[in-house]
């Protein structure tokens, strides 16, 4: 498996950062992996990781770029999560969303991705960003782990015409049980469309660094239940 550095341009020029994993064969598929409140970290290179194991070239662009470089926020200790919020609402949501969206043309534009289709894939602020991406672009495919706020850009909901996936927790505090309700009942009838919502798991489920949030059991079924959509929607040998 290769694993660079990459330099994204936004639609404005703005250069942000990213992180890019290869398969060992040197191509496939490309998934664009869009980050949590925490930034960049370990946790979001090593969801690229297992993508690359999958067979997709994952690359995740580094959204805080303009509130300045580098930042990331270590999830395993207690006080970053207040701070994590601080940067979240300092983000201009809907210019990270048009850096998603960058991010995509990027990703198509690599000779490892070669032609072939290119989604995307977020989790918590990022689970958000991959379903405005995908209302506001062309993604092969989005899967959105958690994403707060969907729920609140449900209007949008007729601009996504991808296949998605959404995972839930079922305990989540920031996503309510009647907001998952307003989201499957605005996708209802649609084809292509996944809703899952995991018992005994709260937010961030999927996020092994964050023990206040990890919930193993949520997180490995989500993880089966993502790879056969992917394989499926966008099989990693086309």
């Amino acid at each position: 498996m290769e694993r660079r550095e990459e330099r994204i341009r936004a639609h404005d020029g703005h250069s942000m950062g990213g992180w890019l994993a290869v398969p060992d064969r040197g191509w496939g598929p490309g998934l664009v992996v869009l980050q949590e409140i925490f930034g960049l970290s370990g946790y979001i290179k090593g969801v690229c990781d297992r993508l690359a194991g999958l067979g997709y070239v994952a690359l995740a662009p580094e959204l805080y770029s303009r509130l300045e470089p580098d930042l990331v926020l270590d999830e395993r200790l207690p006080d970053s999560l207040p701070k994590a919020f601080q940067a979240m609402q300092r983000l201009d949501f809907p210019q990270a969303a048009d850096d998603a969206t960058a991010a995509l043309e990027h990703l198509r534009t690599l000779p490892e991705v070669g032609g072939h289709r290119v989604g995307v894939i977020g989790f918590c602020l990022g689970g958000g960003l991959a379903y405005m991406a995908a209302a506001a672009s062309d993604p092969a495919i989005a899967v959105c782990y958690y994403g707060s706020a969907i729920p609140g850009a449900i209007d949008r909901a007729a601009e996504v015409t991808c296949p998605i996936l959404f995972h839930f927790g079922e305990d989540d505090t920031y996503i309510s049980a009647d907001q998952r309700r307003a989201v499957a009942h605005a996708f209802a009838g649609r084809r292509g469309v996944e809703i899952h919502v995991h018992p005994a798991s709260g937010h961030a489920f999927d996020n092994h660094d964050a023990a206040m949030f990890s919930r193993p059991q949520a997180a490995a079924r989500a993880w089966e239940q993502t790879r056969a959509f992917l394989e499926y929607h966008l099989p990693p040998e086309g």
